[in-house]
């Protein structure tokens, strides 16, 4: 069976590259090796998937609709102030307030509306199909071998493959190495309690951070009756926390007082599949190339920094949707493939690049001298290999001239939050920070669109976005 798109992965990632493809009017098959709904970890999102993404794909009002809790911002117990200090996304002077929350969600219903609303825009979507083999001809994907929930084989080609299948995919062994992060090689372990304290309003539904000796833990409130909370530590603690991940959970959240104070009497879940206390390593990495001929990678296939600053489904959506973009482009004849996957793969990387930067900065500006935990974050601990590998994904700069800018960008940082913690005249100094605007203005660009149609594109790379948002096109 011919297809024009293959999407491997029916998540964010997968689904958002299978709807945009769709809406061009192509042939598109997504296999997903699960079936929906289904447990998944990432539940705090950011304004620009809300009420950019899903605004794009026309699904903004039944996840408005799905009683989420609202997310006005996030609070803090991190840096140098000893007072947990908020975030609030209306703070900021260029996102007006409708557009100023996200949403805490259950991801087995965010991720299950995301693609049923690929399939109601023609997307073909098998469930509980599990992709084992590439097709290649020659130096080119032109397909995959799958195994349907009978056990039955199929083959199926198309012009594109979309890999969308996580971090345990196993797919794209072309596409070079995983590059994985030192700086960032933390481990996490999580599960959920039945309830909780909610912080006092306006910043009910705020996810809290809170910095401790042996690293950090969110806790987000997902319902009344259901609070995610998370342990992020070194992974020197890798024997204690596989040896009894739940014994473990729960001695970490004993040793954070602020949020074991809001955990005081509170059972854990039995409600399944939040009853299961998980673990997950080594998952801060880049893929040394995110595209092949035939073959792209997004969500995290290609990459993922840390979970701190609920970076994870807007990375993935937002490169689903440039990898979109590209092949529109192709199957349509607009661009060769080799320009149209350029843009794709430098857009990506540069959006990656800013929050990695952005977040090496937000763990270096935390002071706790005495933590093994927090003395191994500080910007004269990044390993020289590291720095020269982040160099490489953005292009352009030697090693030495990027760890000099990551150090510029980490004292910005830190003047902010400190102008944050006395601020009175409701105006948000973090977006004084160029780090903070930097890596926030490609979330607005995608909010703005939403609401009005592609912008003004300034890259100077030559290609804007169509006016449908659905390719490129030359400027």
């Amino acid at each position: 069976m011919a297809y024009d798109v293959i999407v491997v992965g029916g998540g964010p990632a997968g689904s958002t590259a299978a709807t945009v493809v769709a809406m061009r009017g192509h042939r598109v098959l997504l296999l997903e090796k699960e079936t929906f709904p289904r447990y998944q970890i990432g539940e705090s999102l950011l304004p620009s998937t809300v009420h950019g993404l899903c605004g794009l794909l026309g699904v903004a009002d039944e996840v408005e609709r799905a009683g989420f809790t609202l997310k006005r911002g996030g609070t803090f117990r991190w840096g140098s102030n000893p007072e947990p200090w908020q975030f609030s996304f209306a703070m900021s002077p260029r996102v007006p307030e409708p557009q100023s929350t996200a949403f805490q969600v259950e991801r087995s219903r965010f991720d299950e509306i995301l693609m049923r609303n690929a399939a109601a825009n023609g997307v073909e979507v098998r469930e509980n199909c599990a992709v084992r083999e590439v097709l290649e001809d020659g130096d080119r994907c032109t397909g995959v071998r799958y195994v349907d929930a009978d056990g039955t084989t199929h083959t199926a080609r198309a012009r594109h493959v979309v890999d969308a299948s996580g971090n345990t995919s196993r797919i794209h062994r072309t596409l070079g190495d995983r590059i994985h992060s030192d700086f960032f090689r933390n481990l996490a372990v999580f599960g959920y309690f039945a309830g909780g304290a909610r912080l006092p309003e306006p910043q009910r539904g705020n996810i809290f951070c809170a910095a401790f000796d042996a690293g950090w833990l969110w806790y987000i409130p997902l319902r009344d009756n259901l609070t995610s909370v998370g342990a992020v530590v070194s992974p020197e603690l890798r024997s204690l926390v596989q040896g009894d991940p739940r014994e473990a959970w729960t001695n970490l959240i004993a040793a954070c007082p602020e949020v074991a104070a809001k955990l005081e009497g509170v059972p854990t879940s039995t409600e399944p599949p939040y009853d299961q206390v998980r673990v997950r390593k080594d998952y801060s990495y880049w893929k040394e190339k995110f595209w092949a001929p035939g073959m792209v990678l997004v969500g995290d296939a290609a990459c993922f920094v840390d979970p701190v600053l609920s970076s994870g489904v807007h990375l993935a959506t937002y490169g689903a949707l440039l990898a979109a973009r590209s092949i529109n482009s192709c199957l349509d004849g607009e661009l060769a493939e080799e320009t149209a996957f350029a843009e794709f793969e430098s857009r990506y990387r540069h959006e990656y690049s800013l929050f990695y930067k952005f977040l090496i900065s937000f763990y270096d500006m935390h002071r706790d001298e005495g933590s093994y935990f927090w003395s191994a974050k500080k910007l004269t601990e990044v390993d020289a290999a590291e720095t020269a590998a982040f160099a490489e994904l953005v292009g352009g700069l030697a090693s030495g001239d990027m760890l000099a800018e990551l150090r510029t960008a980490a004292a910005d940082l830190g003047r902010s939050v400190e102008e944050l913690a006395v601020a009175t005249d409701g105006t948000n100094p973090l977006y004084s920070s160029r780090v903070v605007g930097e890596t926030f203005q490609e979330g607005r660009n995608l909010q703005d669109e939403a609401l009005h149609g592609p912008a003004a594109d300034h890259r100077g790379s030559g290609l804007v976005v169509s006016k449908d948002g659905l390719s490129w096109e030359r400027s």
